[in-house]
């Protein structure tokens, strides 16, 4: 079958590339680098081509691949010292390589990924099925990854397997290849005769031989049954197994200093992938790192000292020469030819017909238009001493130093040698810039065609939009309507769950300013969207806040998991920001300009929303407290409490309803004592039994004991409300 293996040149490709080869099918290479000069197996065809490229739809449909391989976790051209830079280079390759898979829309997508997306410790081994957990920039984005493969397969039904490969190790080549925990602790052993190690840092290893027996199987297999599957040797090593071992196999002595750490212990479950493709042989861990030190010690410069592969002598003579015969040849040449020259300029003299031809000026301007104005001085001076060696015959070196034609016949062949040399130069340094002009236009015509391309598909997907998507202006603005049917208490409430549904997040969280410095919850839709909190201090948000404070959308493109992904605040209308909309949880290929432009849109329509219920609530503010007091009259507490209550019943926010043990005559006096002790999100008044009470905004019943007994320290005993409002 035709194979398409796509990736960085490394030890582990090159092993697939030899497997698949072994197996008679035909493998194609895409290298995501159009420059890379890296050594790879001979494969079928090669393509020196960025992931990015226009022309991976191209190279698809040319292929027709019935087996896809993307190294993924693995692939040598993302160093990911940059990690921000790399992370957008790595998902917008991944997208580009799916999106030109999906088109063919034929054979199997495997993707390589790593133990990575699993942060912490295990106490037992981690199966298929747990969530990702992942605590680092590169594996945060290699779990984003694992979801785009998920979601294309979903919404394409295409057969898009995902394999996380459980700390993969390999000999090395080079001090690129030296990336893993096994290869790391060999070299610190040879270059200092020490390893540091964490005590109890307990996981797996797998050899990349038996990865690639793995991969195999998967691939080729007629059917699957899942879509996801971790490879694991499933043999449980700690980092002093693997001291002990490089110990035993190099005759210096080598120090073991132990680093502090807490306990870590990470194997993946190989169960799920035994039961359906069975186990293979897996290569013996001594019998690896034997080979690997004995590697490391036979190229001990490149290691060590980090030079270049020394060729052997033969070889290294065989370049220099290469190089320096290269430079002798126009100098060969030019004495080659001055030979003729000078012995048709013998010839001549004293020639009735050929006396006035000047066969060395024809010499110097043969070389001087040829290639330039070195080898026109290097002529002239070739010349000069044939002239004054043929002169000779008749005259004396003294003669001839007094005879100024000499100098004449000198100076009008160097001149002309060098004007003719300098106009050659000129000539061929122009058609040089004019060649790199060209190339350079080249490389702008085709960025202008993708972009190009880019803006057609934008303005093709933007029109559908409008037209027929769930994104349209037309159904946002009907989605949005609908929190005029709620009541003015329960608007901010559902608008919470109206953005979620619109933006298509389950995490969604509104917080109300309550002073200069303080938000407040009002509503989440998620325990997710309540990490941060019933209060924050969002002056103190770093580049959220400062982003919000220019009326600009956040977007969370770091992936900091201190912040939401996406998030607006919503000004009144003297500029004062007066809510912070803030969405946990949304899509990667969603992170976009149009959809925190589509944010701004919703926001919008929800403060209109917000807008009008205040403005309605604030006409009745007299008729809604009693007068001289900050207590609520019955109908408007009993609505408020109700709208809370109902809130709190589709997880829409937390509260804790209070009555106060109080008689109706000291109402006053206890409300003015009590509001002292509450926040301003709280709320107190009557019911229609006449009672007292104390509604406590975003509280739950660990926080409500607290308001217990601050009230209690006042001289009033209250109790905790269960059930619905009357």
């Amino acid at each position: 079958m035709n194979v398409l293996l796509i990736g960085g040149a490394g030890s582990m490709i090159n092993n697939l590339i030899i497997k698949l080869s072994k197996e008679k099918h035909r493998v194609y290479l895409l290298t995501g680098d159009k420059f890379g000069n890296l050594p790879y197996q001979r494969v079928f065809e090669k393509y020196r081509f960025t992931y990015t490229s226009s022309c991976l739809n191209e190279i698809f449909e040319s292929i027709s691949p019935d087996l896809v391989i993307f190294m993924g976790a693995y692939d040598t051209n993302f160093s990911w010292k940059d990690e921000e830079e790399e992370a957008v280079k790595y998902s917008s390759g991944l997208m580009n390589i799916l999106m030109g898979y999906a088109r063919k829309g034929l054979g199997r997508f495997i993707y390589l990924s790593s133990h990575e997306v699993y942060g912490g410790s295990y106490e037992e081994d981690i199966p298929e099925e747990a969530l990702v957990s992942p605590s680092g920039f590169r594996a945060m984005v290699l779990a984003q990854a694992e979801e785009m493969c998920e979601s294309y397969r979903k919404s394409r039904g295409l057969d898009i397997v995902t394999l996380r490969l459980d700390h993969l190790y390999g000999i090395p080549e080079s001090m690129r290849d030296v990336k893993d925990i096994c290869n790391r602790m060999c070299l610190e052993a040879l270059d200092s005769e020490s390893v540091t190690i964490r005590e109890d840092n307990r996981f797996s290893l797998l050899f990349e031989r038996d990865a690639v027996e793995y991969i195999y199987r998967v691939a080729v297999c007629a059917q699957h049954k899942s879509f996801v599957y971790n490879i694991s040797s499933c043999k449980e090593v700690s980092e002093r197994e693997i001291a002990e071992l490089i110990q035993s196999h190099l005759k210096n002595p080598v120090d073991v200093a132990v680093k502090e750490g807490e306990p870590s212990r990470k194997i993946l479950s190989n169960r799920l992938y035994d039961s359906e493709f069975g186990s293979p042989f897996f290569c013996e861990l001594s019998g690896i790192i034997k080979k690997i030190l004995d590697k490391m010690k036979k190229d001990r410069h490149i290691f060590l000292h980090g030079e270049e592969k020394r060729h052997s002598l033969y070889r290294r003579l065989i370049k220099k020469a290469g190089w320096l015969l290269k430079a002798l040849i126009p100098f060969v040449e030019n004495l080659a030819a001055f030979i003729p020259f000078f012995m048709l300029n013998n010839r001549a003299v004293g020639s009735e017909y050929f006396a006035s031809l000047d066969f060395y000026l024809l010499y110097v301007l043969l070389f001087a238009i040829v290639y330039g104005q070195q080898q026109a001085t290097f002529s002239a001076v070739l010349a000069v001493a044939g002239y004054c060696f043929r002169q000779m015959y008749d005259r004396s070196g003294f003669e001839l130093m007094l005879d100024t034609n000499t100098y004449v016949w000198i100076a009008q062949l160097f001149i002309l040698g060098l004007v003719v040399g300098y106009m050659r130069d000129n000539i061929s340094k122009l058609k040089r810039e004019s060649e790199d002009e060209k190339d350079f236009l080249s490389v702008q015509l085709n960025d202008i065609h993708d972009i190009n391309s880019s803006n057609v598909r934008v303005k093709d997907a933007l029109e559908t939009q409008i037209i027929n998507q769930n994104d349209s202006v037309g159904k946002i603005y009907n989605i949005t309507s609908a929190l005029d049917h709620y009541s003015s208490e329960e608007v901010l409430f559902y608008a919470a769950e109206v953005l979620g549904k619109l933006i298509k997040s389950k995490d969604v969280a509104i917080y109300v300013i309550s002073n200069a410095s303080y938000a407040r919850l009002f509503s989440a839709t998620s325990k997710k969207a309540r990490m941060m909190g019933n209060s924050i201090r969002y002056t103190e948000l770093g580049e959220l806040y400062d982003t919000l404070l220019e009326h600009k959308v956040f977007i969370n493109r770091r992936l900091d998991d201190r912040y939401p992904l996406m998030a607006n605040a919503i000004y009144d209308d003297q500029a004062s920001m007066q809510m912070i909309v803030m969405i946990w949880s949304i899509p990667w290929e969603s992170m976009t300009l149009g959809q925190a432009n589509q944010l701004v849109i919703i926001s919008a329509l929800i403060q209109n929303a917000v807008i009008r219920a205040n403005r309605y609530l604030a006409a009745l503010e007299e008729k809604r407290y009693v007068e001289g007091t900050q207590t609520m009259e019955t109908e408007a507490f009993t609505a408020l409490s109700k709208a809370y209550l109902k809130a709190q019943k589709s997880g829409l926010t937390e509260c804790m309803l209070l009555k106060i043990h109080v008689s109706s005559a000291d109402f006053k006096e206890a409300s003015t004592a009590i509001m002292k002790k509450l926040r301003q999100t709280d709320y107190i008044g009557t019911l229609k039994d006449g009672g007292l009470y104390v509604l406590l905004a975003n509280s739950n019943n660990n926080d409500v004991q607290f308001v217990i007994n601050r009230l209690k320290e006042i001289g009033y005993d209250s109790d905790i409300v269960e059930g619905d409002v009357e």
